[in-house]
């Protein structure tokens, strides 16, 4: 019974609640979109975000633009308790020139983030592969080379480890790892930036109000999102991609080959928008979650309004 009080007591502890709920925050508000740009990622045809949201609803309801999220939903306490704890811990570790009582450097924050976003594309991949899955179900390439409808996260999970084994649940490690890296070096580093121009000295006291979370949160977001884009095109393609289907695909280099030649190079960037507009919504709400979760279990630390 002692168990959580002593666990938020430390700093781990309070990290993984915070993250807990800045995760669970950034999957509700940010789901529907993170569906509608998957379905624009998959298919060839050229289609709107607002013509691919009346077909998801019309052929499966509103619960449709939720199909999946189960799975992300499930892992993200741990997962951005992880990559807050791993990011505060290396961006302060990989400069030792700066006190450890001051702000991490801006070198340490882009080494940081590097360095968390190639720890969490380990716990990501079967995650994110299960999530695709799922939201691809109703796709018509999909339909038309699977057999058995999927049930659920758990479902998904299961025929893939039972015809690709744990292999399976790795598809697309490699391009994880190269979208989730940099990204995070861009991500944190933009964050940090624009909180200390909209608030300054807020990096030192801690301070930052909540529009400037949200405005710098999502704008990390979206820095992110458009300089990993492309690869997260690839990814979506090849996780998308089964045993029990026909291999469209070889390898990374492959589909990257393939989508230019075929569909041109704005297949690239097809869903962008939609993505833009997601990040936006989803990382102010993440890092105001996170940060408001954080100075409530600290209690002596308030948000300027």
């Amino acid at each position: 019974m002692n168990f959580w009080p002593e666990f938020l007591a430390s700093s781990w502890g309070r990290e993984f609640v915070a993250g807990g709920f800045g995760g669970i925050g950034g999957v509700i508000t940010g789901y529907p979109l993170d569906t509608i740009r998957i379905w624009q990622q998959q298919s060839s045809k050229a289609s709107s975000a607002f013509s691919i949201l009346r077909n998801v609803v019309a052929t499966g309801g509103p619960a449709a633009l939720y199909k999946g999220m189960a799975a992300p939903l499930a892992s993200v306490t741990f997962q951005n308790a992880m990559v807050f704890q791993i990011y505060a811990v290396l961006s302060q570790a990989l400069d030792s020139s700066v006190s450890a009582t001051d702000p991490p450097s801006y070198k340490g924050v882009v080494l940081g983030g590097f360095g968390t976003g190639a720890f969490q594309s380990l716990i990501l991949t079967p995650v994110e592969l299960v999530k695709i899955r799922l939201q691809l179900q109703n796709n018509s390439y999909t339909k038309l080379h699977q057999s058995d409808p999927y049930k659920g996260p758990v479902s998904v999970a299961t025929s893939i480890f039972r015809t690709e084994g744990i292999k399976g649940m790795y598809r697309g490690l490699t391009i994880t790892l190269l979208r989730d890296a940099p990204s995070h070096g861009f991500y944190f580093y933009t964050y940090e930036y624009l909180s200390e121009q909209l608030h300054p000295g807020c990096r030192k006291s801690g301070q930052e109000s909540l529009n400037t979370m949200l405005v710098a949160g999502g704008l990390a977001g979206v820095a992110s999102w458009v300089s990993c884009y492309p690869l997260d095109v690839v990814k979506t393609r090849l996780q998308a991609q089964s045993l029990s289907s026909p291999q469209k695909y070889t390898g990374i280099v492959d589909c990257f080959g393939r989508i230019v030649k075929d569909e041109g190079y704005h297949m690239l960037w097809r869903g962008l928008g939609t993505t833009v507009a997601r990040a936006f919504v989803v990382n102010g709400a993440i890092f105001s979650s996170y940060e408001i979760a954080l100075r409530c279990l600290f209690n002596n630390r308030s948000i300027q309004k």
